[in-house]
């Protein structure tokens, strides 16, 4: 549980960063992002997934 809640709060800087630092590009990005079809966003969320869980895996397989 330790390491979820400390993947958690890592998950949580690294994704409120850029609304911090560059809040109006965030908005930009944003805007654009509606513009993205549902399919493509999809396929990028599921890539996204997949290196993620690589990166866990090797993580874990090194230490």
């Amino acid at each position: 549980m330790k390491y979820f809640l400390t993947a958690l709060g890592l998950m949580l800087i690294f994704e409120g960063m850029p609304y911090f630092v560059f809040p109006e590009r965030m908005i930009e990005f944003l805007r654009e992002i509606t513009g993205i079809p549902p399919s493509s966003l999809r396929i990028f969320g599921l890539i996204s997934i997949i290196v993620g869980l690589a990166i866990c895996y090797f993580v874990n397989m090194v230490s």
